[in-house]
């Protein structure tokens, strides 16, 4: 259970989703109750069959940025840059990963387009921090000439991403920029499957959580409890942890969408599963022998082999009625991945 091979498992290249449908709410789900194993193969546009009245829907509402930028070092060569600390950062001065053939020094310039130019400041690790200058806001900038950082799974003939990612990268509550990549269980919804569930009585409670480029890190160490998970900002308003705290003592379900849901309200929640108004660091690492608190449903993706999402969700569901949805899904052709299909565990 604490190996790293326990969480391994053999996924055909072709299952990885490398674009999202053209309808959202149309992917596959497939259902499971926890209890038993017991799988059901639905669409997704079908979840409020499977919603009571009474549940609270937490989502994240984390904006993706488009911090992925692409230009030259003073020697010509290419660079680019994935702003890492949108949300966070002091003034035009920010956290990046840099990719360029070799190392950059510190006090190098970089050279971006529409005049953006950028000064290495210091360096810690793979972290640099980069200090911007332009004409105008840079922000603003940003959103026309930046990239959005696809993970490094999809391929598309050496394009690393499209205009129309900025829009499908993206679910449709996205609100609170400052993620470097995307809360992509909630890609399934619409404005219109949002819209029934608020009729049917279903309340929607959003939280932040800006996910970070751990997301993309392999687990390296071959006991998982080793495991240390790097740190997400993260916030919860009053309103959103007393709609939270209120369902639980009246003893209506929570479902969670997404395991960035997941973490943030159990990193704020007391052990009676009252979740506190907090912001800042999230660094939870959630596995199999972990005591939920506060989630009793959860919307997910399906997660990469020997991930810490794939474990979380074992520690939800058990690891091996996990493993076992995950072969009939495989053998039933769903889509894998960020652009895939999803689950909804109960």
């Amino acid at each position: 259970m604490f190996s790293i091979e326990d969480y391994h498992y053999h996924l055909p290249e072709q299952l990885i989703a490398q674009h999202p449908l053209q309808e959202r709410d149309h992917s596959r789900l497939l259902v499971m109750d926890r209890a038993t194993g017991a799988l059901s193969h639905q669409v997704f546009h079908e979840l409020e069959t499977f919603l009571e009245p009474s549940d609270v829907l937490v989502v994240n509402n984390t904006q993706v940025v488009p911090g992925r930028i692409v230009g030259k070092k003073e020697s010509g060569g290419r660079i680019e840059a994935l702003i890492l600390n949108y949300a966070s950062a002091n003034g035009n001065q920010f956290d990046c990963m840099l990719k360029s053939s070799k190392q950059t020094r510190i006090g190098a310039r970089l050279y971006f387009p529409e005049g953006v130019t950028a000064q290495v400041m210091e360096r810690d690790d793979t972290i640099y921090r980069l200090s911007f200058s332009c004409e105008g806001d840079f922000r603003s900038v940003l959103n026309r000439i930046g990239q959005t950082p696809l993970p490094p799974y999809i391929k598309r003939n050496g394009v690393a991403s499209t205009q129309d990612d900025k829009l499908t990268y993206q679910t449709v509550y996205a609100s609170q920029k400052g993620a470097i990549a995307a809360p992509t269980a909630g890609f399934h919804f619409t404005e219109g499957l949002m819209h029934r569930l608020r009729d049917k009585g279903v309340t929607l409670a959003p939280i932040t959580l800006h996910v970070g480029y751990g997301s993309f890190l392999p687990v390296r160490v071959t006991d998982i409890r080793e495991h240390r998970m790097h740190s997400e900002w993260f916030s919860i308003s009053k309103e959103t942890a007393e709609t939270i705290s209120r369902a639980k003592q009246a003893g209506c379900r929570v479902v969670a969408v997404g395991t960035t849901s997941v973490r943030t309200l159990e990193f704020a929640a007391d052990e009676d599963g009252n979740v506190r108004p907090m912001t800042g660091p999230c660094d939870l690492f959630i596995y199999p022998g972990y005591r939920f608190r506060v989630v009793d449903a959860m919307i997910t993706n399906f997660h990469l082999p020997k991930s810490t999402l794939l474990m979380l969700v074992s520690a939800f569901a058990g690891r091996s009625n996990i493993l076992a949805a995950y072969q009939t899904a495989i053998q039933e052709k769903y889509r894998f991945y960020s652009y895939g299909d999803g689950m909804f565990i109960y």
